[in-house]
């Protein structure tokens, strides 16, 4: 294996992480905006370091570059997509202050 590939693979594995810490985090958690908020920095963070993992593992190439617009795309309409589900929850009614789930 190459150094590459080890990062790559170490990269991979803390995403793998994230995504157990975050889903402990969503099931901790009663209030449907902070279980957004967490699924949102975990599908964000996780993601993007699996994503920037498998770059590193397979190399300089144009599925790593495929990859990198995935990311980029990600990046530009997860924050854009949860906003846009909790101002719709916030304007049908689901109040913040108490448990709703």
């Amino acid at each position: 294996m190459n150094i590459h590939q080890i990062i790559g693979l170490i990269l991979i594995s803390l995403g793998i992480v994230l995504v157990i810490i975050g889903i402990i985090g969503v099931y901790k958690y009663k209030n449907f905006y902070q279980r957004v908020a967490v699924a949102s920095v975990i599908d964000t963070a996780a993601f993007i370091t699996i994503a920037i993992g498998i770059m590193v593992y397979i190399g300089f190439s144009l599925f790593s570059l495929k990859v990198g617009f995935i990311i980029f795309l990600m990046l530009l309409l997860n924050p854009l997509s949860n906003h846009v589900m909790v101002k719709g929850a916030y304007k049908s009614g689901v109040s913040p202050k108490k448990n709703n789930l």
